[in-house]
């Protein structure tokens, strides 16, 4: 007995707790970081959390964040110069938006990037944005409704963008890195604008009212040429992007009706395969998608009991999406010449040897790439009603 409650208090010695433990009430929680290049110098800005804002019992109706920042000669000197404003030491464990600069972007994020890797404290599951036509500042300042704060509800609108329209993609930063080092495939960020009054956006003002002066909003793709910038992609483009890459996981797309007017088809489910081949000594892709969905509206006179109006409706939608398809191609091949959808990798998976011949020649190949594409709709539903009320409503 006496021996056992020896080795007890022995052991007990060695359990001094966490080396690293550190008490709430000494650390500033940051969840939303920005970065942008002034002169030769890197500014970063924190967005905090208030604690005794976001407390039930503490509040005081002021906002529930606060923004820090400092200027240094790299981004990891500047986070730290932060301490000479904040009581606290900013905590990063918690970070779950990174909004990148433009200018910035254009410059160049492998430095950056780089050196946020290297952060222990830091969890690479945050997602990373650039701004357009605007500043991270801007961006963080901005007072939002329905989230109080305001990085939840940046991290909430991406998510739920991506899930519910597909022209937008959230990545995150250890997704952001495998891209930019892999040979065949460029890497994408989505953008983030400002629209408003950014002045007013600032205040608790903005959140009093029903139609808020200023708002951030997810707006076009942007594309990367190595860690550098190389410009936008529209809206539509985008969409295109998300098919080619099996990221629609439910949209929405309007079609033109056999002879006039519009319909809309909901998107539920949308798979797409890429296979690269070497055909004759040159690289090709062929881009194969199935799309399912149930018609979401209808405003033109049809007949939607007849299947032979279904079908052309499928038609059409295949028709209309394959053109949106090639053009984002075609824009990508041949006013940016960066290759963002991975149809090297493809080509890497089916033929390694020929791959390497041509690697590091890829900008140039993959600007004269033949890509053909099909897609299939398979239209589920016609909704709870089949013809619209439109065809009774007389002239």
């Amino acid at each position: 007995m006496n021996k056992c409650l020896f080795a007890i208090l022995i052991l007990s010695l060695f359990l001094t707790g966490c080396w690293d433990r550190r008490e709430l009430n000494q650390l500033a929680i940051m969840l939303a970081m920005g970065v942008e290049k002034v002169e030769e110098e890197y500014q970063v800005f924190a967005q905090v959390v208030v604690p005794s804002e976001v407390s039930m019992k503490g509040s005081t109706g002021s906002t529930t964040v606060t923004l820090y920042s400092a200027r240094g000669e790299s981004v990891y000197e500047a986070f730290r110069k932060m301490t000479k404003d904040s009581p606290r030491k900013i905590y990063p464990g918690h970070l779950q938006m990174l909004v990148i600069g433009e200018e910035l972007a254009k410059e160049g994020i492998g430095e950056s990037l780089d050196l946020l890797s290297r952060d222990w404290e830091l969890r690479p599951d945050f997602y990373v944005v650039v701004t357009k036509g605007t500043s991270p500042s801007e961006i963080l300042n901005i007072t939002t409704n329905l989230e109080s704060i305001p990085a939840n509800k940046m991290f909430n609108s991406l998510k739920m963008s991506e899930i519910a329209w597909s022209g937008t993609k959230s990545i995150t930063l250890d997704e952001l890195i495998l891209d930019l080092i892999s040979y065949g495939k460029q890497a994408v960020i989505t953008g983030i604008q400002l629209k408003g009054n950014p002045k007013i956006g600032s205040s608790k003002k903005n959140v009093e009212s029903v139609s808020p002066a200023a708002s951030i909003r997810y707006d076009d793709l942007a594309v990367f040429k190595g860690d550098k910038l190389a410009g936008w992609l529209t809206e539509e483009e985008t969409i295109g992007y998300s098919y080619i890459t099996d990221s629609v996981k439910t949209t929405v797309r309007r079609i033109s009706c056999p002879e006039e007017g519009q319909a809309t088809i909901a998107v539920v489910q949308s798979n797409s395969d890429v296979k690269g081949y070497i055909r004759k000594g040159n690289p090709e892709v062929d881009i194969n998608i199935k799309v399912e969905g149930n018609i979401g509206s209808v405003e033109c006179k049809m007949d939607l009991n007849d299947l032979g109006t279904i079908a052309e409706l499928e038609k059409i939608y295949e028709k209309e999406n394959i053109a949106i398809i090639n053009k984002t191609i075609d824009t990508l091949q041949k006013k940016y010449k960066t290759d963002i959808f991975g149809f090297g990798e493809a080509i890497h998976r089916s033929n390694p040897k020929e791959w390497n011949k041509i690697k590091d020649k890829w900008d140039e190949e993959f600007s004269n790439l033949t890509v053909n594409t099909k897609m299939d709709l398979k239209i589920l539903s016609t909704g709870t009603a089949n013809n619209s009320f439109l065809e009774k409503i007389k002239d």
